[in-house]
């Protein structure tokens, strides 16, 4: 039986770990963060489950995997012991009055992207007020996409690291070492690091893409005067806003992305523009108790699509490019992965991509 080292404990190294330990496979993961997952993208990601909305802007290829992935988190979860959120009442999309135009422009983005007419349902004043009675009386109309869902990403993280302790998979946190390190003591390495991979997943001659990181800010709040149903998502020009809704009073903020490396902490201008977009969707808001405001790196390819790269002589699986769809897409994408791993753990050909996903892989 191979030995197989995983770098990189985020999401993508939880649930590729996680699939091979089922498969009975040995499998130690190592990571330079704790066992809660803070350095990882997906600790700071408002893990929202949204094909059609992210259809604006995403990849065709972006788009399938993700809705290949909403039944394949049912089926993660099911297997999980650890109890987690997951949410499916859809998202609302709002715009104040001055901003309608962006509405309709929207929906010809839904429907180039590829979103079914039935799946974009316009909800009057009426109708959103009935649906999330705090926003009664506040816009106009609204835009509900039912195929929508989210996760708490952080109880994902924590039921993810459960459920290998109880695989017994060793789980080396707060552990960083070098890919040639591992590779000198295990017999296969999936490197699963993310943006941290950048000068070993760009320095490979072989290949052309180029990965870099795109910075997001997050904030999380808590407020008791404020519930929301679902994810809403705020049209607007210069600062278009996400509020994902979590348990026990918990709202997950954020904005656009921003084509920076930077890791320093937000500043008091962007923190600003976010909070007050936020105040603007509803001025309980107001009152509500910052808990952090964090930043962090989404790894990205000049694409904007995921990869699966191998090298059967180097005896090395590389899984990255997720950018800010991590929990939108890695099911199907480990998923592909491990079933590439497995094919050549056990000596066979690689085919050229997978059937069930269409991810192509690329070896060497």
């Amino acid at each position: 039986m191979p030995r197989i080292a995983i770098l990189g404990g985020g999401l993508c190294g939880r649930l590729t770990a996680l699939q091979l330990a089922e498969q009975g496979l040995s499998v130690a993961l190592f990571d330079k963060g704790g066992r809660k997952g803070e350095h990882a993208a997906a600790y700071v990601a408002a893990a929202m489950l949204a094909p059609a909305s992210e259809a604006v802007e995403a990849t065709p290829e972006v788009i399938k995997l993700g809705r290949q992935s909403v039944p394949l988190w049912h089926n993660i979860r099911g297997r999980l012991k650890t109890p987690t959120m997951m949410q499916e009442n859809g998202s609302l999309i709002v715009w104040h009055g001055q901003d309608k135009p962006l509405s309709g422009e929207f929906v010809r983005h839904l429907k180039r992207g590829g979103v079914a007419d039935d799946e974009i349902v316009r909800w009057r004043a009426d109708e959103i007020a009935e649906r999330e009675p705090q926003l009664g009386g506040r816009f106009s109309d609204g835009i509900y996409l039912p195929t929508e869902g989210q996760l708490d990403g952080r109880q994902i993280l924590s039921a993810l690291a459960d459920a290998l302790d109880g695989l017994n998979v060793p789980c080396h946190w707060e552990h960083e070492c070098a890919p040639e390190d591992l590779q000198a003591q295990y017999d296969w390495l999936i490197d699963c690091r993310g943006y941290g991979a950048k000068t070993a997943w760009n320095q490979s001659p072989e290949h052309t893409s180029t990965l870099r990181g795109i910075r997001g800010e997050v904030a999380r709040v808590y407020t008791p005067e404020i519930t929301l149903n679902r994810p809403v998502r705020l049209l607007h020009p210069r600062y278009p806003l996400y509020i994902a809704p979590k348990e026990n009073h918990i709202f997950v903020i954020g904005a656009t992305q921003i084509e920076s490396e930077s890791q320093a902490p937000a500043s008091v201008r962007s923190g600003l523009e976010l909070l007050s977009a936020l105040y603007a969707v509803h001025p309980a808001f107001g009152e509500a108790d910052i808990l952090e405001i964090a930043t962090g790196l989404r790894p990205t390819l000049n694409h904007h699509n995921p990869e699966i790269r191998y090298n059967r002589a180097r005896r090395l699986i590389e899984i990255n490019g997720l950018f800010r769809h991590g929990f939108m897409i890695s099911p199907a994408v480990t998923a592909a992965a491990v079933r590439l791993a497995v094919a050549l753990f056990d000596g066979k050909d690689a085919p050229e991509r997978d059937e069930e996903s269409g991810l192509a892989y690329i070896g060497k």
